[in-house]
């Protein structure tokens, strides 16, 4: 891809710059005129040229050199990058802070159970899938966590932090410092790999999880988190049940790659389905406790009107058809399929794994919508998404 763009850059220079000379040629030649005139009128007729042939001559010369200076300074910009180019490619280790930022605590889940020893602050949107993919797997663990439930649109509880993003967890390394984990898949790995083998520590397990820019197949740049599906484990524990693990990280990417880019063309697919969703939103969030009025009106009112437009946007790009409500079904009706395959209540077996909690997080972050009630009707997700919160609940700790 940076090697067509390359050429293309060379080749619009290059025509650009020749044409150019041909343009400036040929306005030199009609400033020039009257004088020529009264060159030829005394040179000799064997001069063996014309001045026909001069000037074809002459604009070839300057498409050659045209095209030279054009490639030449394409691959000089390609080397040396514009200003932002040196961060492609360029790995970023996870940040650590020194302390807790100054946020309010919103509520805190304590299981006396919990034997981790770790401590853990989320910062969310109750009803981002990406964060009720998060929680559903903290719930699941057993884990205690504190929440800063942040405004949609003013996002002050995470002004703090460089990343703009939802959910980010904040988790106290053996060190005394907090390591700051910024994507729902990265927090469950590390985690995950963290309660399998709690002799780790989880700033050094993070460090496995690194982020990478690069330039995307639209020719964005763009980052991502490498080995975020994977589990750092000891050689010996590695090895075992392989290939329940590639399916594991297979349906954990299929999550995140395209049932989650199905719900906001469905929860926000007219209007007043994005004003019920976002009310919705507000009375599992408790938007009105949290928040002042104003703001919390900010948010549904605002929040619902960006957000319908910006699912046609997101239809768009994902390439559904208006039928949005028929996709979701279908992708319902995968997952349905492939745990029936299974002959247990879940992928993982008779207890959930990972991407069992994946998808469940990401479809319960519209089980109060008409969108889900619609996928109960329409799908066969309802048994398994109903056992599924029937586990996740009854390991979750108490909300204080």
């Amino acid at each position: 891809m940076a090697t067509y763009r390359l050429g293309i850059v060379g080749r619009k220079f290059a025509a650009r710059l020749s044409s150019q000379a041909g343009r400036n040629f040929t306005h030199h030649l009609r400033e020039q005129q009257p004088r020529l005139s009264l060159v030829r009128c005394y040179a000799s007729p064997a001069g063996g040229s014309s001045a026909p042939q001069s000037s074809f001559r002459l604009a070839l010369k300057a498409m050659a050199v045209g095209a030279l200076l054009g490639t030449g300074w394409s691959g000089y910009t390609y080397f040396k990058g514009d200003a932002g180019d040196h961060m492609i490619h360029e790995k970023t280790e996870p940040t650590f802070l020194n302390r807790l930022p100054d946020v309010k605590i919103t509520r805190k889940v304590v299981n006396p159970k919990d034997d981790s020893g770790l401590e853990l602050v989320l910062f969310q949107f109750q009803t981002c899938p990406f964060c009720c993919k998060v929680r559903s797997f903290l719930d699941y663990s057993g884990l205690s966590y504190s929440v800063v439930e942040v405004d949609a649109v003013l996002r002050q509880g995470i002004k703090w932090s460089d990343t703009k993003k939802v959910p980010i967890m904040l988790v106290r390394t053996k060190s005394g410092r907090y390591v700051q984990l910024t994507d729902s898949s990265m927090i469950v790995s590390v985690l995950s790999s963290y309660l399998r083998d709690k002799q780790q520590d989880v700033g050094e397990l993070a460090k496995y999880y690194p982020s990478i820019s690069y330039v995307n197949d639209a020719g964005r740049k763009t980052n991502d988190i490498m080995n975020k599906y994977f589990l750092m484990l000891q050689d010996a524990k590695r090895q075992e049940k392989n290939d329940a693990q590639d399916e594991e990280r297979k349906w954990r990417t299929w999550a995140d790659d395209h049932l989650v880019h199905l719900i906001s063309p469905n929860v926000y697919r007219t209007k007043d389905e994005a004003f019920e969703t976002f009310e919705w939103f507000s009375d599992v969030g408790e938007w009105g406790v949290h928040f002042p009025k104003w703001e919390r009106d900010l948010m549904v009112y605002v929040g619902a009107v960006a957000m319908w437009a910006i699912a046609k946007r997101l239809k768009k790009r994902h390439q559904l058809t208006d039928d949005v409500r028929s996709h979701i079904y279908d992708a319902c009706d995968k997952w349905a399929v492939a745990v029936e395959k299974k002959k247990t209540p879940f992928l993982g077996g008779k207890q959930p794994n990972l991407a069992d909690l994946a998808v469940f997080g990401v479809l319960s972050s519209m089980e109060g919508c008409q969108a889900f009630k619609d996928c109960l009707d329409n799908s066969k997700i309802g048994g398994w998404f109903y056992e599924m919160k029937k586990e996740v609940m009854s390991h979750r700790g108490q909300v204080v």
